[in-house]
């Protein structure tokens, strides 16, 4: 089966624009765990999203949509599980097919920014999380889900979108260093927020990474750190449709949805969403067909 079940002919590597990889990887979850069963419940929901868009009115699909095989993380260590998927990323990339990597925890998005360094020298970091992830360790790891940002910011800039839980070092590092950080109260009171966050992001080429918790706890309770307060699907794909109209979009994750036995309402979102992102993207680059 791939990502949205489609016609063979669709999801053929060689000709496809998009490469999803399922990358299960969870090593540092601190609360409620399971994201590494993510990658597979997101598929069997994607089976269940209709081939047309009726925001885009165009049937992504025929872009072409490779799945790649699940990677395993059996008997590897964190830092093994990491250089896998970024070695996976880094041949995607080289194949210019924009990566879709489906975590898993937070943790995986460095090894992918690694990855990408490869192919674009300057890109910017779009995060959509709950968690200001600025943390230099926690729990003693310097590679946790808790300091995925803080990794990410050695190696090139990054705008930060629904942020409503942080440290209180965090917060000063924010404040500190004036970090393009757009928290959710501040989204909720100033309609401009897109504009403003957009406006932040200084380099042409973009790369997105969506921690689920991102969404408001009400819409979005299958996630190991639930937080209220936060985007919904609106708030977060007019941002996405706005980016996508302005700069160029060079790689996609998804990341820490805990999926939930007989709630599959949390799955089909991130299928959904998934479908929207790269309808977004198709048509921002001029690859969807007629």
């Amino acid at each position: 089966m791939s990502y949205f079940d489609l016609p063979k002919e669709y999801a053929d590597y060689t000709t496809s624009k998009v490469a999803i990889l399922p990358a299960g990887l969870e090593e540092t979850t601190s609360y409620a765990k399971g994201t590494a069963r993510a990658p597979k419940a997101i598929e069997i929901a994607s089976a269940q999203v209709e081939f047309y868009d009726e925001v885009l009115e165009v049937e992504t699909y025929k872009i072409g949509i490779s799945t790649l095989p699940d990677l395993n993380f059996k008997n590897l260590s964190h830092e093994q599980g990491l250089q896998q998927i970024q070695e996976k990323v880094a041949q995607i990339v080289k194949d210019r097919k924009l990566p879709v990597v489906i975590g898993g925890e937070h943790s995986i998005t460095p090894a992918i920014i690694k990855a990408i360094l490869n192919q674009y020298k300057s890109f910017t970091v779009l995060q959509i999380d709950a968690h200001a992830d600025l943390r230099e360790e926690y729990e003693g790891s310097q590679l946790s889900h808790a300091s995925a940002m803080a990794r990410v910011r050695e190696m090139v800039p990054a705008v930060q979108v629904g942020i409503r839980n942080l440290s209180k070092p965090e917060a000063e590092l924010v404040k500190k260093e004036k970090l393009p950080v757009f928290f959710a109260h501040y989204i909720k009171t100033h309609p401009q927020w897109i504009k403003d966050a957009i406006a932040a992001i200084k380099t042409d080429n973009v790369y997105i990474t969506i921690d689920v918790d991102g969404f408001d706890s009400s819409i979005m309770p299958d996630t190991g750190t639930p937080e209220p307060g936060g985007l919904d699907w609106w708030d977060v794909t007019n941002l996405i449709a706005e980016i996508s109209k302005q700069k160029q979009i060079i790689g996609y994750d998804f990341v820490e949805l805990k999926p939930e036995p007989g709630h599959h309402a949390s799955d089909f979102f991130l299928a959904k969403l998934i479908y929207r992102c790269l309808g977004y993207w198709a048509k921002s680059a001029g690859v969807i067909p007629a």
